[in-house]
């Protein structure tokens, strides 16, 4: 089968509404569910009131589309509506209080029907793999090893997903210089050893520069990147247009700091 190109970059999120509550999928601890919707999509929802609220699925999108940029397979996303009475038919108590607690906006994945977990049995390039090592290694992606690969099979070809883990300065914010001089664990990543970043490097760091940045942070919603008054953070952005120009600053600060990270 001949191989399919990576996705190009989205220059806008879709919003759909979700219309029916299929499935939660639980895998993972956030419970995200695959959900029906009005574009007759079907999409894995992740959902606002999980456990890391809106920072998941702000790393998610940014991440997601930082993969994309660099030639990784990643499913397209959008922006779903959902309406909290739409899981009054799962048995689960602790889902329907997830999706009753985030109504209103959230995150849709394409959803890859037939797709299987990536194991080591599957061929993949050197190349293909040196790329999602770099990017996981610039993100700081802590969730991608052989116990959780986060990684897809789809149509004989490997598609990375799940990219909420990433990113974690947000969590508590700080200097950008010590995020960006922190140091990656290789060892544990379910690709080290099959491709280097170091050999795609030059090619990928050229490519992510202060407008493609400011434009992938453009796609989050504001309401994601206000400061949450549950949590204070004193380091926190004070409004929407701040904590886009701190990702872009805290990533191309990154960048520099190559070395610092590259095996």
């Amino acid at each position: 089968m001949t191989e399919s190109p990576p996705p190009a970059v989205q220059t806008s999120l879709p919003s759909v509404t979700a219309i029916t509550y299929l499935t939660p999928l639980r895998e993972g601890g956030s419970l995200p569910a695959i959900m029906e919707a009005d574009d007759l999509g079907t999409y894995v929802v992740k959902f606002v009131g999980a456990g890391q609220g809106p920072k998941a699925l702000v790393s998610e999108i940014i991440v997601g589309e930082l993969a994309r940029a660099v030639g990784i397979r990643t499913p397209d996303l959008a922006l779903v509506d959902v309406d909290g009475e739409l899981a009054r038919s799962e048995p689960d108590f602790e889902v329907q209080d997830l999706v009753q607690a985030s109504a209103g906006l959230n995150l849709g994945v394409d959803y890859l029907p037939g797709s299987v977990g990536y194991d080591r049995s599957f061929p993949v390039p050197d190349d293909e793999a040196a790329r999602v090592v770099w990017m996981d290694a610039l993100v700081a992606n802590v969730d991608r090893s052989a116990r959780n690969t986060n990684l897809l099979i789809w149509h004989h070809n490997l598609w990375a997903i799940d990219h909420g883990a990433c990113l974690r300065f947000h969590h508590s914010w700080g200097d950008p210089e010590r995020f960006a001089q922190s140091a990656y664990r290789y060892d544990d990543h379910v690709l080290a050893g099959v491709g280097d970043p170091r050999s795609v490097h030059d090619e990928l760091a050229a490519r992510i520069t202060g407008r493609l940045l400011d434009s992938i942070t453009a796609l989050v919603p504001d309401s994601w990147l206000e400061p949450d008054p549950s949590r204070p953070d004193p380091g926190a952005p004070a409004d929407p247009a701040a904590a886009r120009a701190a990702y872009r600053d805290y990533l191309l600060a990154r960048l520099d700091a190559a070395e610092e990270w590259l095996p």
